[in-house]
């Protein structure tokens, strides 16, 4: 699996709520400027941890009960989730080893230079 996944209104539960994995779930907008530049920091999330960790994206003018759902008010915003909980939170543009630090946590791995 090389790029993102899709998360949506519709498969939000299923994919994110549900999961037995961990998930990490990029709130963006075509329109955002930092969110373009995101994107492939988290395709290259989503490869590097394939098989385990789910790394998507909600697109929150077309997600917006998600987006509400979760308070989302500035893009982008990363939420991490495990067990069905959402546990931490990023607001804005990172590093992508300040995401892996998050998601090394989420998975109980020691976090690599």
């Amino acid at each position: 699996m090389g790029h993102s996944l899709e998360f949506t209104d519709g498969n939000f539960q299923a994919e994110v709520i549900q999961s037995d994995k961990p998930v990490v779930v990029d709130f963006s907008a075509t329109w955002c400027g930092p969110c373009r530049q995101l994107t492939p920091i988290i395709d290259d999330l989503a490869k590097e941890y394939s098989g385990k960790v789910k790394v998507g994206k909600v697109d929150i003018d077309q997600s917006q009960e998600v987006a509400g759902k979760y308070g989302i008010t500035s893009v982008p915003t990363v939420l991490f989730f495990k067990g069905g909980a959402k546990v931490d939170t990023l607001v804005g543009l990172n590093a992508k080893s300040v995401y892996k630090t998050k998601i090394d946590g989420l998975v109980g791995t020691a976090s690599r230079p």
